[in-house]
């Protein structure tokens, strides 16, 4: 219903009797700042302050949007309800590069632990989708800036991952060729050993031929010199 059409009090009326018709779990305004079109701030507010009261022991869930002017201090609103809110979610336009793109985030939640990340807020065909922000020395981005800082990131991640690779194939190589170059030395070596180990054999052999020589010569001129 248009805000315009009826007084305070009778807006709270109707929506009193269809709370208790249709006993929902949930109610929306959107917006309250229309209020204003018809009713001070402070008729506004307690005409809220009796709706919400209204809702509270029913556990139903209250949830007001409010537009606020650009430049507007954040922790207010055009109709001072903000005392109200057991939550506070804070949806803003920010203009980067050319686009205009909505940033969310939890200004308060009374009595609950939250986040005080930014995420950037999309309205798709699969529904509102809430999307990290790229936060970086340049300072925060979203939008098409953050998908072109995206695919920068992704594209230095891929260079380095080919590079990482690249590397590993030439220490493979390199201990592949290594290992080539410790068997080829091992060959080498088996070779020379056992040539030198034939040099040491001949070398022995011929100085134990030497020393039966000089055992037999020995023997000779003992026989010779026997009476």
């Amino acid at each position: 219903t248009r805000s315009t059409l009826h007084g305070l009090e009778m807006h709270l009326a109707m929506m009193m009797r269809a709370v208790r018709e249709f006993r929902p779990q949930a109610v929306i305004l959107d917006p309250i700042t229309a209020f204003g079109l018809i009713g001070s701030s402070a008729d506004t507010k307690a005409m809220l302050v009796r709706l919400v009261d209204y809702l509270k022991p029913d556990q139903i869930t209250t949830i007001l949007t409010s537009l606020t002017i650009g430049g507007q201090a954040l922790e207010s609103t055009d109709t001072g309800i903000s005392s109200l809110a057991d939550t506070w979610l804070l949806l803003r336009d920010v203009e980067v590069s050319g686009e205009r793109n909505s940033l969310m985030y939890v200004l308060k939640s009374r009595g609950l632990a939250h986040s005080n990340q930014v995420r950037e807020f999309l309205i798709t065909d699969r529904g509102i989708e809430l999307v990290d922000v790229y936060v970086g020395p340049g300072g925060v981005l979203s939008g098409a800036a953050r998908l072109a800082q995206e695919a920068r990131e992704e594209a230095e991640h891929r260079a380095r991952q080919e590079e990482i690779e690249r590397l590993k194939l030439d220490l493979e190589r390199k201990r592949k060729v290594m290992d080539a170059q410790i068997q080829a030395l091992h060959a080498q070596f088996e070779a020379e050993e056992a040539e030198i180990l034939r040099e040491i054999k001949n070398i022995e052999e011929e100085e134990e031929h030497l020393r039966q020589d000089r055992e037999r010569m020995a023997l000779k001129r003992q026989a010779k010199h026997t009476p």
